[in-house]
């Protein structure tokens, strides 16, 4: 998906965008629906049909922003699109729970969220490094899910004076991330994998994996024949750290 007005984007129409959405986002009701669907569309780089937004939703830097069809959005979602030819797409029929935060913060980023994906409340996606997260995705409540890390080899330097790498993260199609999970820069999680609640992954995930802990590690293969209680006992089971 692309956002279809042009870019680089004025600081006018970013302006225009959060003008907008201040004074219309907070309308209740039908009516409300019907406003913040017809101004949304003048100033997104795309809005696609039967998107629903609720009141108190944030939308900045808005023609960087492409939203597809089916869309959900509750109420405290924020999504910023900062940067020059940066861009947050988001596919058919996502669902964002009440306080998520996406943000593209660099020049050149991309964030991208694909069909049927739902994102928990509260969870962060911030993008300083592309992300792109897949097909059919569950994550859960209070995630972070961050694309950059801060350099700190120098001593005698500021940690904040010394840059950020930024590798960016992927998420594969049906993946189901757990409770207060945190993603770091540089990762992909592989098709099909499940993140048990907790985890902090730093390293890559196999494909339909189980991995639990802090770091992160495998300690299962899913395979069509394991039983589902077996696979939930091995999650609960597993030390944390």
């Amino acid at each position: 998906m692309s956002t279809e007005k042009s870019q680089p984007r004025s600081t006018w129409l970013s302006r225009k965008g959060a003008t907008i959405t201040a004074l219309v986002g907070w309308i209740p009701l039908s009516q409300g629906l019907a406003i913040r669907r017809f101004l949304y569309s003048k100033i997104l780089g795309k809005l696609g049909k039967s998107v629903y937004i609720e009141p108190g939703a944030e939308f900045l830097n808005t023609p960087a922003i492409a939203i597809g069809n089916g869309v959900k959005i509750l109420r405290g979602v924020r999504l910023d699109g900062q940067g020059q030819d940066s861009q947050i797409c988001i596919g058919d029929n996502v669902q964002f729970a009440y306080g998520i935060g996406v943000k593209v913060s660099r020049d050149n980023c991309r964030i991208e969220i694909g069909d049927r994906t739902s994102i928990g409340p509260y969870t962060v996606i911030h993008g300083p490094g592309n992300i792109s997260i897949g097909k059919d995705c569950l994550i859960a409540a209070h995630c972070g899910i961050y694309a950059s890390n801060h350099q700190f080899a120098d001593g005698d330097r500021k940690i904040r004076d010394q840059g950020l790498s930024r590798k960016g993260i992927v998420i594969e199609d049906d993946c189901w991330i757990g409770h207060s999970v945190s993603i770091l820069d540089g990762v992909t999680v592989g098709q099909g994998s499940v993140i048990g609640a907790g985890a902090v992954v730093t390293k890559d995930i196999p494909p339909y994996s189980i991995a639990v802990g802090v770091p992160a590690r495998v300690i299962s293969q899913r395979r069509s024949n394991d039983p589902v209680e077996e696979l939930k006992e091995a999650l609960a089971q597993a030390p944390q750290s």
